[in-house]
């Protein structure tokens, strides 16, 4: 059986559990190692199983526990050259983790990733979609100003996404941050709005996608019922039923459950 699960989720921390016959990968851990741990004790899962750790940019939200979970579970850590170089310049991994650089396409443990970039302001951001043994496909498309032609070509089909719904443009343009940082969030080099998410499910629901997982909302710029109800009025536009065409979950700051199964 093949399962997922969103440990973390948002901008005090990310990081994303891909199960599938026996191999376990991370998605980014944006925490600490010993909170990520935690976490995956409490589902069942010993950290000495993951096989990899695959990191999608060198943001804090999203590196903070590679370092250390790297080297005490000696699991081997998957980026871009670029993003690489910036977590060992940062302090986010250093001589003794076991990196490798990810172009467009892997395989590990039977599980085929692929890559796709993103539009955010770090050095080099990636997205990924995780074709697994089981015949199930997963994707994870977060930290991006829009979605990249690249992000629609690679995701087409796929089974699961993480994609993210960051904020309610109205709530960031009439709420308290500074300008500079309206300007970044709301840019196309920011992150993915409620609106913006909804009109691209509609395209991934067209294609096949029947789960959608709803991550990186902001906890100052957006509330989850609105989140919610703006994906569930773009698939209900192209007459999709909820439960019976897919099925919809947001993804709390911190996991409140035990996964989605396959």
């Amino acid at each position: 059986m093949s399962k997922v699960c969103q440990l973390y989720s948002g901008s005090s921390g990310n990081s994303i559990l891909i199960s599938d016959k026996g191999h376990n990968i991370l998605v980014d851990i944006g925490v600490s190692a010993k909170k990520c741990e935690n976490s995956l004790l409490d589902l069942g899962v010993d950290p000495d199983s993951i096989d990899a750790v695959f990191v999608t940019h060198e943001h804090i939200d999203h590196c903070k526990g590679v370092r250390v979970f790297s080297s005490r579970h000696k699991v081997p850590v998957f980026a871009s050259e670029i993003c690489l170089e910036k977590m060992l310049e940062q302090g986010y991994m250093n001589d003794k983790t076991t990196y490798e650089k990810i172009d467009f396409h892997m395989e590990l443990c039977g599980i085929e990733i692929k890559t796709f970039r993103q539009s955010h302001d770090s050095a080099d951001c990636l997205g990924y979609r995780l074709d697994l043994p089981g015949g199930r496909s997963v994707g994870v498309c977060t930290d991006t100003g829009y979605v990249t032609d690249s992000a629609k070509q690679i995701l087409e089909g796929t089974d699961l996404i993480f994609i993210e719904s960051n904020h309610e443009t109205s709530m960031v343009e009439t709420g308290p941050y500074p300008y500079h940082l309206k300007k970044r969030i709301l840019g196309l080099k920011g992150h993915l709005s409620n609106f913006a998410c909804a009109r691209y499910i509609k395209e991934l629901a067209e294609s096949g996608t029947t789960r959608f997982v709803l991550s990186h909302l902001s906890r100052e710029n957006n509330m989850p019922h609105i989140a919610r109800q703006t994906a569930l009025a773009s698939l209900s536009e192209i007459g999709l039923c909820e439960n019976q065409d897919f099925r919809l979950y947001v993804s709390p700051p911190e996991n409140d459950s035990r996964g989605i199964a396959l």
